[in-house]
């Protein structure tokens, strides 16, 4: 959410921003827009005033006798009363329009994050790992999971696409590698929550889903959204709320389903557990002060890394150029893991800091040390460390062997109950 104070002050810088971002010019019409606001509430107040002033002259004019004044005024007092009606209704939609056009503006690129229209344009920061080198031909999770636990058939009959039952030795893995991210993550500093998974529509509009990516969401049919990621309640716990400086920054990790229609995503990733309606991640959320953010975002992105590292699996870092950028960030990292079955490296965490951008949609502040008077707008900061379900396929097709059974990452085998390897049965 945007400030429009700012914009007023900035028209230029601001449409310089949006304009990195691809966007076009919209500085005008909403400074032009606020000023209909400000000039249509400084109308309102003058009309409430004058009806004040005049409702209190006919008390007046009735105590002398001046019955020809004492009807002036009330004709007046009508008049007024009817004006500030109009201009009430005139100033809610207007405002309505106003919030409703802030609310629908991405966050603005920081300064260091590349202009570019897409993916093509994302800067590769550094690779780590060494690619394995197979004395067969890798195969994609798909086509040797489904005899080690993997069931998308049955998924289908019950649910229909992009939905897969796991089973047995494989739901162990996944459970496993749960339990590892949320066990190396607490000792990385973070609180372990268990946060709802229903959650209203301020909680998704705070993080930046509403109102523009609600068909990407699952709604109830008692209007709670199901959560898309646990970004959004980890988040919102701050919400509406004022923090002490001293008690920040605050660091949030939370296993939990996650739940997204994909509705951009037709044809994309069909096979597999790539993308899923159904998933699990484990989610980071940091809340930090202005001064904060920048080196909690690369402790963020290091933790993350450190549980791919820890499964020895390749990967590369990616500073994500401006036309990749999510909606609610300043800036991102993406991290890509290495699937040898597909040749190519795919996103398994995104890590953004998204500055005061969704603190403003929560309306979350913090009282600075020493400053009896006076909030200011936190920092938050949110990434994936990391998405189960694409762990565990990097986990597969990486330690995949030529008989179809998969070894198990020996930080793993504690996990899974001394099981070293994966064997179709």
């Amino acid at each position: 959410m945007h400030d429009i104070r700012l914009i007023r002050d900035e028209p230029a810088g601001f449409d310089a921003a949006l304009a990195r971002r691809g966007l076009a010019s919209i500085a005008t019409a909403l400074v032009d827009l606020d000023e209909r606001r400000r000039t249509i509430a400084t109308e309102l107040q003058a009309a409430q005033t004058r009806r004040n002033e005049a409702s209190k002259a006919i008390g007046q004019a009735k105590a002398t006798g001046n019955s020809g004044n004492a009807e002036a005024l009330m004709s007046e007092v009508a008049a007024l009363k009817e004006k500030i009606s109009r201009l009430e209704a005139e100033s809610g939609e207007i405002e309505r329009e106003l919030h409703a056009a802030l609310a629908a503006i991405p966050n603005l690129p920081a300064a260091d994050v590349p202009t570019g229209a897409d993916e093509n344009d994302n800067v590769e920061q550094r690779r780590w790992g060494a690619l394995r080198q197979f004395d067969f031909k890798a195969r994609e999770h798909a086509e040797f999971g489904v005899g080690l636990g993997l069931d998308f058939e049955a998924a289908a009959a019950i649910s229909g696409a992009r939905f897969a039952v796991l089973k047995g030795q494989m739901a162990r893995l996944q459970r496993a590698l749960g339990a590892f991210m949320l066990d190396r993550q607490t000792e990385a500093g973070f609180l372990e929550v268990v946060p709802p998974l229903l959650v209203r529509d301020e909680a998704v509009f705070g993080t930046g889903q509403l109102p523009k990516f609600a068909e990407d969401l699952f709604r109830t049919t008692d209007g709670r959204w199901l959560i898309p990621t646990a970004e959004v309640s980890l988040t919102n716990l701050v919400r509406e709320q004022i923090l002490n400086e001293a008690d920040l920054p605050l660091r949030f990790t939370a296993l939990t389903p996650c739940f997204r229609s994909e509705a951009g995503a037709a044809g994309r990733d069909t096979r597999g557990l790539i993308r899923q309606h159904q998933f699990e991640k484990v989610e980071l959320v940091a809340i930090a002060t202005p001064d904060q953010s920048a080196d909690i975002h690369d402790q963020m992105t290091l933790a993350a890394e450190a549980i791919l590292e820890a499964l020895d699996l390749p990967y590369r870092r990616m500073l994500l150029c401006t036309g990749d950028m999510g909606f609610g960030a300043r800036k991102t990292f993406d991290l890509e893991v290495w699937l040898p079955g597909q040749g190519r490296y795919r996103e398994i965490s995104s890590i953004s800091n998204c500055g005061d951008f969704q603190a403003r949609r929560m309306n979350s502040r913090f009282r600075p040390t020493g400053e009896a008077k006076g909030t200011r707008f936190v920092h938050t900061l949110n990434g994936s460390g990391l998405a189960v379900g694409r762990t565990l396929v990097a986990v597969l097709e990486n330690y995949q062997q030529a008989d179809g059974s998969v070894r198990i990452p020996s930080a793993l085998v504690p996990y899974m109950g001394g099981l070293t390897e994966l064997r179709a049965k």
